[in-house]
């Protein structure tokens, strides 16, 4: 499996200090250790949904990573569609609620000086809007982990949301010209499959790995870990 690691870097005025953080979208159960010693280098570890794979008769690997990858950097969770679908959905709830993974369901946390909010998937209907009516009145550098990157467009854009980051599209699966073909929740030639959108505010990672069950092969469209680098807008810390 071809995985490529993509950087990029958010500036603003209210990261009181600089982090680089990992985004390991859409995992889908799949082997993550050839990425070990770029987590390593990490502040923190960002999952924004698909850590398990609903259609794999064997999840051990995102139960592994669960005991495994928090010992080597925090590790931030939010609830993805396959998560959500999976048939064992509560057993795998429980084993994350004994791991040191902070589990993130339309709730935040505070991490050295930023918030990092994480909204769930739903099965149907909208999101919890009243948990992003309550993140965007947080104090600091908001931060938000959003599975579904057409979730962002109808119910987080325009909001007061520093930066969100989604997954779920895995990069549109067949690339031409730089468009994606197809991606779930988005249909054919999707608008927003990979990199940073919004005048810098929302970024959609193409995803680890393919999941067990892709419709379409991916085709121009490698997989990634992202390294995402916050830093102030001098480039330093605040005094």
């Amino acid at each position: 499996m071809k995985r490529i690691l993509t950087q990029h870097t958010i500036r603003s005025d209210r990261i009181p200090e600089k982090l680089r953080l990992a985004v390991a979208s859409d995992l889908h159960s799949s082997e993550y250790r050839d990425v070990l010693d770029e987590f390593a280098r990490c502040d923190a570890i960002l999952v924004p949904g698909d850590l398990v794979d609903r259609h794999r008769r064997d999840n051990r690997l995102a139960l592994r990573f669960l005991q495994e990858v928090p010992e080597i950097a925090p590790v931030f969770f939010s609830i993805g569609n396959h998560e959500n679908k999976y048939r064992y959905r509560e057993m795998f709830l429980e084993a994350v609620g004994k791991s040191r993974v902070t589990l993130l369901r339309d709730e935040s946390c505070l991490f050295r000086g930023i918030r990092i909010g994480g909204l769930s998937s739903r099965r149907q209907g909208p999101p919890d809007t009243n948990f992003l009516d309550r993140f965007e009145k947080e104090s600091g550098f908001r931060l938000l982990m959003c599975h579904h990157p057409e979730v962002y467009r109808e119910y987080v854009r325009g909001r007061a949301i520093d930066f969100t980051v989604c997954g779920h599209a895995h990069g549109g699966q067949i690339q031409l010209f730089g468009r994606g073909l197809y991606a779930p929740g988005q249909g054919l030639f999707p608008r927003l499959t990979y990199g940073i959108h919004d005048e810098g505010r929302m970024m959609v990672s193409r995803g680890m790995t393919n999941g067990a069950k892709p419709r379409i092969p991916r085709i121009n469209n490698p997989c990634e870990l992202i390294i995402l680098t916050l830093e102030h807008e001098n480039g330093g810390k605040t005094e």
